[in-house]
């Protein structure tokens, strides 16, 4: 089993994010538990090259196993042949908003009984790292993956050669590539300056972007170079008219984060108007998942629905005073 700590500013949406990479790395792959921001995964080791692009977690590993008191955990830990740890090691504790425990001892208990059977101990600088979650349950793990927040803040829109303030942080650009279920390629047509397709070129796709505007276009290639990413195909195109920019081309995937109207250039349209007509032409083009984000004014499910998309999954966020807004996973 596998395990994955999310993050909790949009914890369903994180959530979603794991499970869509569940269901690209197999169909028998899926979450079996969940306790607070911890979720217990029926996954083998092989999830873990695409778990590894998660945008909205903390970390993931190798589950071990379970407990329902500290005598169960520590009865537990004494069965396990530990000599598979790299050395040194350290144990850490996460002590989760729920956690019902008494944990303030167990790092040196835990770790008392793996040096045991002769392992060396480095709390400063470990090669593994032996995780304890206590929440309803206790569970021990080892980490497997650490997203470095310091990664992404160095993504972040202002740290690009070419930005502006509006903009999608990179870990939720990342998750909306994971919720579209992109393996291969991505197209983002309404990509401003390319915050989307940054992280899917990170993750080794191939990026498509639309922008109507000749300088967004620019910019979002001058940012793509900058975080060394060649294999891309940008676009002075009407996201309203996909069709016209690829011909018979059908994407796999689609995500994008279009203008709400405020700062952003609507084009001279209508801002429902345009959304409609966007969502047409992506279901023109498209032959997967999409996901997108709406203001929460917009009835998205019910335009997507005539259009004929199947709308997935719905996830709200609260951006500021003057902004409510979904992020959806729809399939043609």
């Amino acid at each position: 089993m596998l395990y994955v700590e999310t993050l909790g500013n949009l914890p369903e949406l994180a959530e979603g994010e794991v499970k869509a990479l569940l269901e690209l790395a197999s169909s028998k792959f899926r979450v079996l538990d969940k306790d607070y921001l911890f979720l217990a995964l029926e996954a083998d080791e092989s999830a873990l090259p695409l778990l590894s692009r998660l945008g909205m977690s903390h970390e993931a590993g190798i589950l071990l196993f379970s407990a329902e008191s500290l005598e169960e955990l520590y009865s537990k830990a004494q069965t396990i042949d530990w000599s598979f740890l790299e050395e040194p090691f350290a144990v850490r504790k996460e002590r989760m908003i729920n956690c019902r425990y008494d944990v303030k001892a167990i790092e040196g208990k835990l770790g008392g009984i793996i040096t045991k059977e002769g392992l060396k101990v480095n709390l400063t600088h470990p090669k593994s790292i032996v995780r304890v979650y206590c929440g309803e349950k206790l569970w021990v793990g080892v980490r497997s993956l650490y997203f470095d927040p310091k990664s992404f803040q160095s993504r972040k829109a202002d740290k690009r050669p070419f930005f502006k303030p509006i903009s999608l942080p990179p870990r939720l650009s990342r998750a909306m590539v994971n919720l579209a279920r992109a393996r291969r390629e991505i197209l983002d047509p309404f990509m401003g300056l390319g915050g989307i397709l940054i992280e899917a070129g990170l993750m080794g796709l191939k990026v498509y972007g639309v922008d109507i505007r000749d300088d967004m276009v620019r910019g979002a290639k001058g940012n793509l170079e900058f975080y060394g990413i060649k294999n891309y195909n940008l676009i002075v195109g009407d996201a309203t008219n996909l069709r016209e920019v690829f011909g018979e081309k059908k994407f796999e995937a689609i995500a994008s984060d279009p203008p709400y109207g405020t700062s952003a250039t609507l084009a001279g349209w209508n801002r429902e108007e345009l959304y409609k007509k966007a969502l047409e032409s992506i279901y023109d083009v498209l032959e997967g998942h999409l996901a997108i984000a709406f203001p929460a004014q917009f009835d998205a499910e019910k335009a997507a629905r005539e259009i004929g998309f199947d709308v997935l999954e719905r996830y709200y966020q609260r951006v500021h005073g003057s902004l409510d807004r979904f992020f959806y996973v729809m399939k043609v």
